[in-house]
C-alpha cells in the first residue's frame, strides 16, 4: 500500500499529539505506558516524537485511556492551531 505524503497541517497535528501525550504521561515511564496500552514502546516513542503523525485510532484510544485522557480532549488539543500560526489545509 502506498501512503500519500502528509500535508504540513497533518505533520503539525502529529507534533501536537506527541506533545500532548508526553505532557499527559508526566513522570510515568514510556515503557510502562506503552505496555499498559498494549502498544510497543517504539510505537509510543514515534508518536510522541511526531515521527508517526497519523497513528491508528485504536492506538490513540488505548494510549489516551491509559493516560486518563478523553478522546474529546485529544481531538480538541490536536486541532487547535498554535497562537500566531494558522493551519493550512
Amino acid at each position: 500500500m502506498v501512503r500519500l505524503p502528509l500535508s504540513p497541517a497533518e505533520v503539525e497535528r502529529g507534533q501536537r499529539l506527541g506533545a500532548l501525550l508526553r505532557r499527559a504521561r508526566g513522570e510515568r515511564s514510556m515503557l510502562e505506558t506503552a505496555l499498559d496500552a498494549g502498544v510497543s514502546p517504539e510505537t509510543l516513542r514515534k508518536i510522541e516524537s511526531g515521527r508517526v503523525a497519523t497513528p491508528a485510532f485504536s492506538t490513540i484510544a488505548a494510549i489516551a485511556d491509559v493516560l486518563d485522557l478523553s478522546l474529546d480532549e485529544v481531538w480538541t488539543a490536536i486541532n487547535q492551531p498554535v497562537r500566531g500560526r494558522r493551519l493550512v489545509s
